[in-house]
């Protein structure tokens, strides 16, 4: 963006009314103008959201529905599986096909690796999102990781299987943060939620998908191959399919959108301009992005994903192993894992709305919080053997309360962040940050604790109840923090009533209120 402030002498040369008409002439003769460029520039015209046509408004946002949240949903569902279907082949037999040691956890071992690329590469892969574009940078990952998956039908003992999982982890580390970062270049504040819901129910549906998928691919036999083998070659062949395909589909932002009229890019841009970024397209500048850790919130917020991380990864690794307990058969163990996730993905939406309708973030988030740790008490705290209802109750609360806060503590602080470079950094750290609690839970989930698994749910439900408690005094804090800044400038504002445009600097705006 072009310093506002800045002037030449030939711009001081041109009467403003000729400006204006040089300006409508050159946006004329071009079939689709950079909104960027015509909007807000010269200051001739100031925006406010009530000066955009909500009919028109309506249509654009329909058609980013449309386009956007199918293509996106379908990209993560695929990263789910990629991701998480070792703990299905694992019902199948893996780890005695690999030949994997059960006494030196050599199993929690290669789910451990995945997490330390994940977590040291995904903030570069995230700036280089920024910089590309993540209608690029998401296609390519989503090629890798799986080439990696199809990959794992040649590993044949514990170490082909650990360097396939590494590389998994560096080709999937920035792909959720980016898609959030995505997400917050085509909608405003108050559309995020549900959207990112829609997105991120893809995880518990590919979850389900998953269970469903093992429960018939586990019924080949007499094959090439052994049958847990089979599921990677699926699942690994559709991923890298639809990677060309997304790669082709995704526009690269709001305002350059192909599939929109002139007008209806002018009005995407403004909408992003005024409710979700300070400076639109703003260029790549990782010194400036750095200084988001400057912020105290910042580390608030990172402690947060850290307590929501253990729960999140112990029900996405551990849910088939959890739901054994009950009894069942290997086959049915995989079929019961379906409800759980599609009743997470449900009460994931519902809360999701009901977030974007109040423009409330943290309470739910904190009601996620306790979900989880309600249902690991109870799964911990019972006799399963004779408790089956209740103890399978027990594991919808545990997926209840693992989607929804990591959904609505992203939009939290993406709500409270106008700057893109430091929207896009924080992401990118703090996403990981939850994942790389999958180190804790891939190790505390030991086999010598089986069936009751007691230290790993104790462990699993103090995260819980420590994510409950900080998000809570975080929550107090954003409150009392608008009432002061109301105070000092002797008026209260709502955080929408304040065009993203004006925050750049953040909290050391005086304008800037805290998106609760």
């Amino acid at each position: 963006m072009a310093d506002k402030d800045a002037t030449t002498d030939q711009d001081m040369a041109i009467p403003v009314n000729e400006k204006m008409d040089i300006e409508r002439d050159s946006s004329a003769s071009n079939k689709r103008p950079e909104p960027s460029l015509s909007i807000g520039e010269d200051g001739i015209q100031p925006l406010t959201l009530a000066s955009i046509d909500p009919k028109l408004e309506r249509s654009v946002v329909w058609k980013f529905d449309l386009r956007l949240l199918p293509v996106l949903a379908v990209m993560y569902l695929f990263n789910s599986l990629d991701k998480s279907n070792l703990g299905n082949a694992k019902t199948a037999g893996l780890e005695k096909s690999l030949g994997l040691d059960i006494e030196k956890n050599q199993y929690s071992t290669i789910l451990s690796v995945f997490f330390v690329p994940y977590v040291l590469t995904a903030p570069f892969l995230g700036l280089a999102g920024k910089k590309y574009g993540p209608n690029r940078v998401l296609p390519i990952m989503m090629f890798c990781f799986g080439t990696c998956t199809l990959l794992v039908v040649a590993a044949h003992n514990f170490a082909g299987i650990m360097t396939l999982r590494w590389f998994l982890g560096m080709s999937e580390s920035a792909f959720f943060p980016l898609v959030i970062y995505y997400q917050t270049m085509f909608y405003r504040r108050g559309e995020l939620a549900r959207r990112l819901a829609i997105f991120y129910a893809a995880q518990s549906i590919a979850s389900a998908f998953g269970g469903l998928l093992s429960f018939g691919v586990f019924q080949i036999r007499g094959g090439a191959l052994e049958p847990w083998r089979y599921l990677f070659v699926i699942e690994g062949s559709c991923t890298i399919l639809f990677s060309f395909f997304s790669f082709w589909y995704l526009p690269k932002s709001a305002g350059e959108a192909k599939f929109l009229s002139e007008q209806e890019q002018r009005v995407a841009f403004q909408r992003i301009q005024l409710d979700s970024s300070s400076i639109v397209n703003e260029k790549l500048d990782i010194r400036e992005s750095l200084t988001i850790f400057r912020q105290p919130t910042s580390w608030m917020i990172l402690a947060i994903q850290i307590c929501l991380g253990v729960p999140l990864q112990s029900v996405n690794l551990f849910l088939p192993q959890i739901i054994t307990r009950l009894g069942y058969s290997t086959v049915k163990t995989n079929l019961y894992t379906v409800a759980p996730n599609v009743s997470g993905a449900v009460v994931l939406l519902i809360l999701s709305f009901l977030s974007d309708y109040t423009r409330l973030r943290f309470p739910f988030v904190a009601m996620g919080f306790l979900f989880t740790f309600i249902g690991m008490v109870i799964f911990a705290g019972i006799d399963v053997e004779h408790q089956l209802q209740v103890a399978y109750f027990a594991s919808f609360m545990m997926t209840w309360g693992t989607s929804a806060p990591s959904v609505l503590l992203d939009v939290l602080y993406n709500n409270n962040i106008a700057n893109e470079n430091k929207r896009v950094l924080l992401t990118s750290v703090a996403v990981p940050a939850a994942n790389m609690m999958g180190v804790v839970s891939s190790n505390i989930f030991r086999n010598e604790d089986r069936p009751k698994y007691i230290p790993a749910l104790a462990t699993t439900a103090a995260f819980g109840g420590t994510g409950l408690v900080l998000t809570i005094l975080f929550g107090a804090f954003m409150i009392l923090d608008n009432k002061k800044r109301d105070k000092r400038q002797g008026v209260k504002v709502k955080p929408t009533e304040i065009p993203t445009e004006k925050l750049q600097d953040g909290p050391a705006s005086p304008d800037f209120r805290w998106c609760l």
